[in-house]
């Protein structure tokens, strides 16, 4: 291809390190790129560098990133940069790479090529029906934590019989529990031709494992690998990575250690940190020119994250000049603090007439601290837009239509087909549903298939006989739609014989929004198949585009829908904040044992993840940062007393302090001889300075006893009021450590 931009113009807009890391050939590299550093240009213009100066074919590339947007975002820019778009090269998700990678060859581990991709949602639901099936209690097992134990697994390449193996005379009683269910929930998923999430990650690696020649294949075609976000990668990630880039060893990955916020979900920071001893002899290229935030908002970032010990040394820099000085602002509750955050946001924008709703976002440790933030704002009119809230494929009408498709798509799978087998209504009911199952385990069959030989099924109502049979006949026909139709075409058609438009309009007021919902999907179909026009017929691998587009709705399904267009203030989790900059960020409830959590403490580790949340939080604002706190917080139904956040004491003489009206006029009553002002600087590790949060319901030495585990004594305590935890010596079984909000303890009265 011929590059639309000549070399030079390209080249000199990078700074010195950027430009390193771009011209870069082979053996591996480790670009260590801090907040704002300008990332997504290294690795676009690499890929640009790569094809026009040394001659790499694009389908020799393959660019792997985290989300949709970013690798939309890198495509844009590379098809812009070489004036075309880069056929041939692979470019998505580590998700979606895996995905591509089984549509080809997951029949060599029992799995057709048009297997179906199960959401968290839809997951869920198998774990729930394995437990049932173990007979595990599901109130008493929370199927979310179950899941959660059977991720994090897969994540590590911990496959069933691996587990059950390991944990099935676990100490720990619910690591038993999982033992029993990953194995039935794994044969559910494979007897139904699906797949997890984590699965698309896990399978690719021993595909890899098995087939050397096909990983030679792979390791040949993909010559030069690059990753985004590297700092965010698990286990099965780097396992995959390893082994493509084993042989030429032409592995680029961008990331930044002090960003590296997933380790609860699975994430492994050693990752970066260890890619030198993973990777001998890479060349490591650290960008520390930060083209966002003013040098004052860089300063306060800086001295945050320098309090980590486990991190790769770097400083970022600005070539800016001057800047507000960061805010630390003290309030009486979080009605105080959502009452000052909202009108300062209209003060600014009166000041700064230049400012709209949309250049603020008010970013949070929790969900929770979004009532009062959502109340306040909706009281005084001023707009906004949560992130985080009821995502569009998440909604029950779009569920159950994708249901329908799931099941026209591939008739083994039974969770879509429990979705819909009686919606609309068409007279089966939970008797009849159950008789059809033992006959489809009885015969061996799937339940679609059962459904075609409802005549045949003993105890069946007329009516139910008639509704099994008109929903196999509706799935048969659409199924050979499918089979040569858009997907747009296909849902359609579904859409009018079921009636749908009409059943959800007269479900009542909010039927009508939930009708144009389900026309919003079919839009999404037709937008698909626009993209589809683009691809290679490699790139299709030979599949339906129903089968395309199912594979496009599960890998999207978890993406946040952060509207930027829209002028509304964004408000906002921190996890959810990484990637995305503002003029203005104020960040709520700057905390001890809310930010950081009280069960940080526990682990050096998880302290330290903390502190990299608040550097993602302050380096998100590019002009002007606030930190809030409150003097007493509403949590969990409790009014605690809240201590200053021991993470801003190393901002002590740098930032800006505020106080909201309401603690000033506190401030001058106390003065008087009334009530207490609050410590502006406590240490946490003085117990008498200010208050104690969570008065610890137990005390050490105590005996307890626990519904399961019996009689013991309390040995030690840690963590604060939800999220206290005791660690007890029972007598029968041994040491546990409880979290006392689910432990269910009671004193013993002996």
């Amino acid at each position: 291809m011929i590059p639309s931009t000549p070399e030079p113009a390209l080249l000199r807009a990078l700074n010195p390190e950027q430009r390193e890391a771009v011209e870069h050939f082979e053996g591996p590299e480790l670009v260590l790129a801090g907040a704002g550093s300008g990332k997504t240009r290294v690795l676009t213009t690499r890929i640009w560098h790569l094809v026009t100066h040394h001659g790499v074919p694009t389908d020799r590339i393959l660019a792997a990133t985290f989300t949709n947007k970013a690798a939309g975002e890198m495509r844009e820019r590379v098809a812009a940069m070489l004036g075309g778009d880069p056929r041939g090269i692979w470019m998505g998700t580590f998700h979606a790479i895996g995905a591509r990678l089984l549509r080809r060859h997951a029949p060599e581990l029992g799995w057709t090529r048009s297997f179906a991709i199960r959401d968290a949602e839809q997951s869920l639901r198998e774990v729930r029906k394995a437990q049932i099936h173990a007979r595990i209690d599901v109130r008493r097992w929370a199927p979310k934590a179950v899941r959660g134990y059977i991720s994090d697994a897969k994540n590590r390449l911990v496959g069933p019989g691996e587990f059950e193996s390991e944990h099935a005379d676990d100490p720990d009683l619910l690591l038993r529990k999982v033992a029993r269910v990953y194995p039935l929930y794994q044969s559910a998923l494979r007897d139904q031709d699906a797949m997890d999430f984590d699965d698309l990650l896990l399978l690719p690696v021993r595909l890899m494992e098995r087939n050397r020649a096909l990983l030679e294949r792979y390791r040949d075609r993909f010559a030069f690998i690059l990753v985004d976000e590297y700092q965010d990668t698990n286990r099965a990630q780097f396992r995959l990575l390893e082994l493509l880039a084993g042989g030429h060893r032409n592995l680029m990955v961008v990331g930044d250690d002090d960003q590296s916020i997933y380790g609860w979900r699975g994430a492994d920071i050693g990752n970066i940190l260890d890619f030198e001893d993973s990777f001998p002899g890479a060349r490591v290229v650290r960008l520390e020119q930060n083209y966002r935030s003013t040098p004052v908002i860089l300063d306060a970032a800086n001295r945050v994250i320098r309090e980590n010990r486990f991190r790769k040394e770097k400083t970022m820099r600005t070539e800016r000049t001057g800047g507000a000085p960061v805010a630390i602002l003290e309030a009486a509750d979080e009605t105080d603090e959502a009452r000052w955050i909202v009108e300062e946001v209209e003060r600014k924008m009166l000041r700064r007439p230049e400012l709209d709703h949309r250049d603020f976002a008010v970013l949070y440790r929790t969900n929770a601290q979004a009532r009062a933030l959502e109340d306040r704002f909706m009281r005084r009119g001023v707009p906004y837009q949560v992130v985080g809230g009821v995502r569009f494929y998440e909604r029950r009408e779009i569920q159950d239509v994708v249901a329908y498709l799931r099941l026209i798509a591939n008739p083994r799978d039974a969770d879509a087909f429990d979705r819909v087998v009686n919606y609309p209504r068409r007279g089966v009911g939970k008797v009849s549903v159950g008789r059809l199952a033992a006959f489809a385990a009885a015969g061996r069959v799937g339940l679609l298939a059962a459904a075609e030989r409802a005549d045949e099924i003993a105890g069946l109502p007329a009516g139910a006989r008639r509704g099994l049979k008109g929903l196999a006949g509706l799935v048969r026909r659409h199924a050979q739609l499918a089979g040569n139709r858009p997907a747009g075409e296909v849902l359609e058609s579904l859409i009018a014989e079921l009636d749908l438009v009409r059943i959800l309009v007269e479900e009542g007021p909010e039927g009508a929004d939930r009708a144009e919902n389900v026309g919003e999907l079919v839009a999404a179909a037709r937008d698909f198949e626009a993209g589809l026009l683009e691809l290679d017929e490699g790139d299709r691998d030979a599949f339906t585009d129903l089968g395309l587009f199912l594979q496009h709705i599960a890998l999207v399904a978890d993406i946040d829908a952060h509207d930027a267009g829209a002028d509304a203030v964004t408000l906002m989790t921190v996890h959810s904040a990484k990637g995305l900059e503002f003029p203005v960020v104020l960040i709520g409830g700057l905390e001890e044992g809310l930010f950081p959590l009280t069960r940080a403490y526990d682990e050096e580790e998880q302290l330290e993840e903390e502190r990299r949340l608040l550097y993602v939080a302050m380096t998100r604002a590019r002009e002007e940062l606030y930190l809030t706190h409150a003097q007493s917080r509403r949590r969990a139904g409790e009014v605690l007393r809240g201590e200053r956040s021991s993470f801003l004491r190393v901002l002590r003489g740098l930032a800006k302090e505020l106080r909201t009206d309401r603690v000033r006029s506190a401030a001058r009553w106390s003065g008087r001889g009334g009530r207490v002002a609050p410590s502006r600087w406590r240490r946490r590790s003085d117990p008498e300075a200010g208050f104690n949060q969570d008065r610890p319901s137990f005390v050490k030495g105590e005996r307890v006893v626990h519904k399961t585990f019996g009689s013991g004594v309390i040995v030690a305590l840690s963590g604060f009021g939800p999220d206290m935890k005791v660690t007890v010596d029972f007598v029968g079984a041994g040491r546990k450590k409880l979290l006392v909000r689910y432990a269910s303890l009671e004193r013993d009265a002996w």
